[in-house]
């Protein structure tokens, strides 16, 4: 049941709610093109509150089923994750016009050349992008890795609910056995990414000491 506030306030509060919600969706991450109240506009739907930059891990007893990931590169190459059990796996879920996108970018490729040599496998999934806009921005920041054309939601329908539609850039840690070991919702770094990767490549790695720990069962 709905209750109007005495004195007008309802008006006033959801005005202030709607300042919030716009500040914190330009602060965490963007909404793509197309997927927000503004059509094709790029213009971030005031209503929803994208990614903050947080940073969750599941314990390894509580990851639950592996990721069945499937799609198509912009160059036309098949992926399946499924095929790359055995190794750890960092999904990158971006588009060229989202600036912490673009910020995240050098760090993102840092993290793939420095873990290269450790069998550390990065995959790209963008939603949004044609494949001129896709390889101008892979042209721009040097990235090594291929992105996944998911005009159809498929890559974001397949992380179980670990990447919230439209949170924008999102990062998926995936440990050897194809499971969800990490997620960041909002804009990553280098030192936070690497700390990820290097728990997800055994216990001998270091974990990220801010990450909030949960189980997913």
């Amino acid at each position: 049941m709905s209750r109007a506030l005495p004195g007008g306030g309802g008006g006033a509060i959801a005005r202030r709610v709607a300042t919030v919600l716009v500040v914190v969706a330009f602060l965490g991450a963007c909404v793509g093109p197309g997927l927000g109240a503004s059509g094709g506009s790029g213009v971030a739907n005031p209503g929803y509150v994208s990614g903050d930059g947080t940073v969750t891990q599941w314990a390894p007893d509580g990851r639950g089923e592996p990721v069945d990931l499937v799609g198509v590169t912009y160059d036309g190459t098949s992926v399946d994750l499924a095929q790359w059990r055995g190794d750890v796996v960092v999904v990158n879920f971006w588009y060229a016009a989202c600036p912490p996108c673009r910020a995240e970018a050098p760090d993102l490729v840092a993290v793939a050349d420095e873990y290269a040599d450790r069998g550390v496998r990065f995959l790209g999934v963008n939603s949004t992008d044609d494949a001129g806009a896709a390889a101008a921005f892979e042209r721009t920041f040097e990235v090594p890795y291929a992105s996944i054309d998911d005009a159809g939601g498929a890559g974001v329908a397949a992380m179980q609910g670990a990447v919230p539609l439209r949170a924008v850039p999102t990062t998926v840690v995936i440990d050897e056995q194809g499971r969800i070991a990490a997620r960041v919702l909002g804009r990553t770094d280098r030192s936070t990414l690497g700390a990820l990767v290097d728990d997800a490549l055994g216990p001998d790695a270091s974990a990220d000491p801010t990450a909030v720990v949960e189980d997913r069962a």
